[in-house]
């Protein structure tokens, strides 16, 4: 079953976060860093993990993770990291708040070279699923496959979000997702 299958079935009494991501979020392209950076964080949050369990905890880790505001987290101290670990609104993995605080860190320099993570992305765009995991592999920590995979379709970079008979795939490609644009 597709994620669209999914959560067309999903009756309205049932009140499950993942309509509201998948009609207004999953697939749209995303151009501020921050919510880049927070998509990312989700992402890596969810292996291993139920989509769920990520999506009712979303704003427990926005408070948790300073609102994403990325050069914040990539100050983070080991008090930070202690403050996380003992925070029961969000996943307490410390290989997952590491890699958050790395990233962050990473995501600073890329910015500093290339103005933005968004033109960080975009100086690679388009590439493969294989290519995109190998960059990031060799960029980020905690980024394999399927985290990658559910990054870049997730925020328009690669194609795949939704059905083509979905009516939200018409609304996301309005937009102009990444993956849509002829270069």
């Amino acid at each position: 079953m597709t994620y669209c299958e999914f959560v067309n079935n999903l009756s309205k009494e049932d009140n499950n976060p993942n309509k509201d991501y998948h009609d207004n979020h999953y697939g749209f392209p995303i151009i501020d860093d921050n919510e880049l950076f927070e998509r990312l964080v989700l992402e890596i949050n969810q292996a291993g993990l139920s989509w769920l369990t990520i999506l009712k905890k979303q704003n427990n880790f926005r408070e948790a993770y300073s609102y994403f505001d990325i050069k914040t987290v990539a100050n983070y101290s080991d008090k930070d990291i202690e403050r996380l670990l003992n925070d029961t609104g969000i996943i307490r993995n410390k290989l997952k708040i590491n890699a958050a605080i790395h990233n962050a860190k990473v995501i600073v320099e890329l910015q500093n070279e290339f103005g933005s993570f968004k033109n960080w992305i975009d100086t690679y765009h388009p590439k493969t699923k294989e290519e995109w995991v190998k960059i990031f592999k060799k960029t980020f920590k905690f980024t394999g496959g399927e985290i990658v995979n559910e990054f870049l379709m997730s925020t328009g970079y690669l194609a795949g979000a939704h059905d083509l008979n979905c009516p939200i795939h018409g609304k996301v490609l309005e937009l102009k997702p990444a993956w849509n644009v002829k270069v």
